[in-house]
């Protein structure tokens, strides 16, 4: 767990903090400037602004703000990591590991808010040091005097009325650093970005969110999520029943059996959420996951980013998969270019690039029998192929926000079949969803 820090919960209190942070890598570009000059070097910009101590700058205070400044660099991250520069790269990905959490007087101050200055009267035992902490909350282990076991998310003071400003402010601060290509359109990324933080921030909602999925998910016993306690719960503060469990990676030195049996589960669980439900549990973190050893069982927990997906946007993207798996490239830019991949007014090259990429990702599903996760190149010739398309940067943007945020459950639920080592026969899991 990272240290305790303040949150700045007023806008002034946060835009200070940027600026002082805008104030800091100048600085620092000063002065490595002047150490190159005196060592005989001309300094180039695009050296002195990713300097490892601007880099440790940037990560320090957007991980110190949370909320939306955080949450931009993360999405920044997996959605468009392959196209960044390495260093800006490396910036972003280690805000997915890392987030202060709020010091004692100020959960204090959040709990009061939301339900009154004797609110631990109704406690047996509350732990201030929080389980996790992330973008926009943290969450505490507690337990009442009614018997429940619970887990409360508490929200960050002054996140839900910073949002816009701070996605605003986030970027202009990478323009004026230069840290994204110019041709490299982000707008589209940023304003999804505010409205799913909005929706994460209304943790009423998540609540709803929950109970929808447990009406789908019904009463499969190979998972368990947390309930919802309304009596406790805020559009700040949301109180669950406390899902118990180990790290899933801890998985990693399980046998055989277990890893390829919870690694088939997940995959048949995203293909249900999918082609099924349409309702998608969006953020596939390792940490959303708990493995029950005695039971076998899969805890799901945080639902903040749960998206319901449109019919015909999943019709397509059956479309696209299908002809993925008979290598018909000329029916995948037709159906990528429905679902936003493409423009239809890109070279042919870069055209051509995307879908062989499209194909690639999609390989998994052609496997003929077991496909081993662990042995697999697949990330990296994907990562290969992306980095290709930077030259042809001026063509490059990004799908619509379903797209996005579609892709970040593959690709972390790739992820962590990756980390268990699996072996799973993917092509008979989806077979009875593709034409």
């Amino acid at each position: 767990m990272a240290r305790d820090k303040k949150l700045p919960a007023g806008r002034t209190g946060r835009i200070l903090k940027l600026g002082r942070l805008v104030g800091g890598i100048a600085g620092e570009m000063v002065y490595e400037g002047a150490s190159q000059l005196l060592a005989g070097k001309p300094p180039r910009v695009s050296d002195l602004l990713l300097t490892p101590a601007n880099a440790r700058h940037l990560t320090e205070r957007l991980s110190e703000m949370r909320g939306a400044a955080m949450k931009v660099g993360q999405l920044l991250s997996m959605e468009a990591g392959d196209y960044l520069p390495a260093e800006l790269t490396d910036i972003l990905a280690r805000l997915r590991e890392s987030a202060s959490s709020m010091p004692r007087e100020q959960v204090v101050n959040v709990l009061q808010n939301a339900w009154g200055k004797r609110w631990e009267d109704d406690f047996e035992q509350f732990s201030f040091t929080p389980l996790a902490a992330a973008s926009i909350g943290q969450v505490h282990e507690a337990r009442s005097k009614d018997g429940q076991h619970l887990a409360i998310k508490i929200q960050y003071p002054g996140i839900r009325d910073s949002i816009d400003s701070d996605v605003n402010n986030v970027a202009g601060l990478f323009k004026i650093l230069r840290l994204v290509p110019k041709h490299y359109n982000i707008t589209p990324l940023l304003e999804d970005a505010k409205l799913q933080l909005h929706q994460e921030a209304d943790y009423l909602a998540e609540a709803g969110n929950i109970a929808e999925y447990q009406r789908y998910l019904g009463d499969d016993v190979n998972f368990e999520l947390p309930v919802v306690d309304r009596s406790r719960s805020t559009a700040q503060v949301l109180s669950m029943s406390f899902v118990p469990g180990v790290p899933i990676e801890t998985l990693v030195t399980g046998p055989d059996s277990v890893r390829n049996q919870i690694a088939t589960r997940l995959l048949t669980l995203l293909l249900r959420e999918v082609f099924e439900w349409g309702l998608v549990q969006t953020d596939a973190n390792f940490s959303n996951y708990r493995y029950q050893p005695g039971q076998g069982r899969i805890g799901l927990l945080d639902f903040g980013a749960t998206r319901h997906y449109p019919t015909n946007f999943i019709a397509t993207l059956n479309q696209l998969m299908s002809t993925a798996s008979r290598d018909d490239f000329a029916a995948i830019e037709t159906y990528a270019t429905e679902l936003g991949y493409l423009r239809g007014d890109e070279a042919k090259l870069y055209r051509q690039g995307v879908c062989r990429m499209i194909y690639t990702v999609t390989e998994p599903m052609r496997e003929k029998g077991i496909f081993d996760f662990g042995r697999s190149d697949l990330s990296r010739r994907v990562a290969e192929q992306a980095i290709s398309l930077r030259l042809h940067q001026r063509y490059m943007h990004l799908p619509s926000s379903d797209v996005l945020f579609l892709h970040r459950k593959f690709a972390g639920t790739y992820l962590l079949c990756a980390r268990l080592r699996a072996q799973v026969d993917i092509g008979a899991l989806i077979a009875p969803y593709i034409k």
